[in-house]
């Protein structure tokens, strides 16, 4: 059988100021017809560089050597027409971040149409009628009206659907699927799924996927391939590797996933008396525009969390997470019902009465490389809360205790030096925690903390979270779309579904025993790091959407 994509002895070199810098050092893999390879591996082990050679869409500064083919050709040997002649026939990308892969001053049904009209001689009705067609396909709900809608009017799932009909449409051999469902919900990622698979079982095609996600491995892979500082330590078929790992790479990175029903912290405290937080019916309703009604995020919604105890709050997006962690924090207005924090009525709370409590609350940011100023040094940014709120004079005096918040999330003193640019995904996330530990505070929100982050760096986050808060004692509300993770560390489970509570409870009654379906079809969705037991999920997860399109 004539393999789509051959890689032989690949080497990649990148240029810079420091010397020449090896990101990939003699890798040789083969992609069949019809098969899903999975390239799996750490941050900076060379997955992204290694597909990217596949379409020649390495930087200037990248010197290749070794041979890539694709459908029998070198394309390390090809001009620059000659690689926009075989992009999108040959091999198609579907990128990691659809808001950035799609234009967002030109309708999606343009864009496909676009790369069409490139490779054909398509008239622009005929290029139309073929996009309306492939987003048929992908699933995007009545096609003929929204082939004109921009990309900001289609959700996350949407989106990513649109990029991958725009892989689709000109039948490519391969599609290169670089993280294809990392930021997505686990219902929206299963979807996601499913089309991949569709697109491999409907089209014949290929895919090269690339991801940190093991359960995404088990769930779509037929053969995995893990790379380690540039070189693939280890391949084999998905049920092999998985079921025996050879290398102890592949066993340190199967050992980091978390896993649904490991239960690894001590018993809950009991309640205290004065729960750290209480929501009573509690609604946030943000006003329309332009005549246009408005939205309820968050529905009658209550609970309690008390000292010292974990909440995990889980739901897709838009389900309301973010807005009960910003709405406790003081940082979104509370429309209706009662939220009390740390004593403090929030619902007509006027911002200077609330001001002290500020300094007994601390955030923890989805993405620390937003929240942090990058014109500010590590050092200054962890300073900033204890400037703010008077227990230092400057960034200067604080870096005392800003040395021993570094030390206390493992990264050593002189990172304080550094900006956050200089720092990688997990060590940013790291400079994150200890910024809302700065203050000791009562009160922890944690918004997506590590669902951007490698397996291994995500555990090593976990691990120093459930650390640190079995030391200092706060309360901490975790939001998060990964039910393992928070299994991991959560006393108990909130599971929000369109800005309504469905299911609170102990996580292991919540995850053992849901009550509710939407629970129960969350949990489905989520992948499982076990081949053999993930296609009996698949099969459940099927079974609940026919009975919920029966019912």
């Amino acid at each position: 059988m004539n393999n789509v994509v051959e890689i032989r002895n690949l080497g990649v070199r990148f240029a810079t100021d420091a010397g020449d810098v090896v990101a990939v050092d003699g890798v040789s893999l083969a992609v069949e017809p019809g098969q899903v390879l999975a390239i799996v591996g750490e941050s900076g082990s060379g997955k992204s560089v290694t597909s990217k050679t596949i379409l020649g869409m390495l930087p200037e500064t990248a010197t290749v050597s070794g041979a890539v083919l694709l459908n029998g050709t070198d394309v390390t040997t090809l001009s620059g027409a000659q690689l926009r002649s075989v992009r999108g026939t040959d091999g198609a990308m579907v990128f990691q971040e659809p808001s950035t892969a799609l234009n967002p001053v030109y309708p999606v049904g343009w864009q496909i149409a676009e790369g069409l009209r490139a490779h054909g001689t398509l008239s622009r009705k005929e290029a139309r009628q073929q996009a309306i067609d492939i987003l048929r396909r992908v699933g995007i709900p009545d096609p003929e009206t929204r082939v004109d809608y921009y990309p900001h009017q289609f959700s996350g799932g949407q989106k990513q659907r649109v990029v991958i009909a725009m892989a689709l449409v000109l039948s490519p051999e391969v599609i290169i699927a670089d993280e294809p469902t990392t930021a997505l919900d686990v219902t929206v990622q299963a979807e996601i799924l499913d089309l991949l698979r569709r697109a491999r079982d409907e089209f014949g095609t290929a895919i090269l996927l690339i991801t940190h996600n093991m359960g995404v491995v088990a769930d779509l892979a037929d053969r995995v391939a893990v790379m380690y500082q540039g070189t693939v330590v280890e391949q084999a078929d998905v049920r092999t590797l998985f079921a025996h790992p050879q290398h102890p790479y592949t066993q340190r990175l199967l050992a980091a996933v978390p896993r649904l029903g490991v239960d690894l912290r001590p018993p809950a405290p009991p309640p205290a008396a004065d729960p750290v937080a209480v929501a009573r019916d509690l609604e946030v309703r943000f006003p329309g525009r332009l005549g246009r009604p408005g939205f309820t995020a968050v529905d009658g919604v209550s609970f309690s969390l008390a000292p010292g105890e974990v909440l995990g709050l889980v739901g897709e997006s838009g389900s309301g997470k973010t807005t009960i962690g910003r709405a406790i924090a003081g940082l979104t207005r509370v429309t209706g019902g009662s939220l009390r924090v740390l004593g403090h009525e929030m619902n007509g709370v006027r911002e200077r009465a609330f001001r002290p409590v500020r300094s007994e609350i601390g955030f923890v940011f989805q993405d620390p490389a937003s929240s942090f100023n990058p014109l500010l040094s590590i050092a200054e940014c962890v300073a900033e809360p204890l400037v703010v709120h008077g227990r230092a004079a400057d960034a200067r005096a604080a870096r005392p205790r800003v040395d021993e918040l570094l030390e206390a999330v493992r990264l050593p003193r002189s990172f304080g030096d550094r900006f956050p640019h200089e720092l990688s995904g997990g060590e940013r996330q790291r400079a994150s925690l200890a910024r809302s530990l700065a203050l000791n505070p009562s009160l922890l929100i944690a918004d997506e903390p590590t669902s951007a982050l490698d397996v291994s760096v995500q555990a090593t986050v976990l691990d120093l979270f459930r650390e640190l808060q079995q030391q200092l004692g706060f309360a901490a509300l975790f939001i998060s779309h990964d039910l393992a993770v928070v299994d991991d560390l959560s006393d108990r489970i909130a599971v929000l579904h369109h800005g309504r509570l469905v299911e609170v409870g102990p996580s292991a009654e919540v995850l053992r025993s849901p009550q509710d379906p939407y629970t129960q079809r969350l949990l489905a969705s989520l992948p499982v790091p076990d081949p053999v037991e993930q296609a009996a999920r698949r099969r459940e997860l099927a079974a609940l959407r026919d009975a919920e399109k029966a019912g």
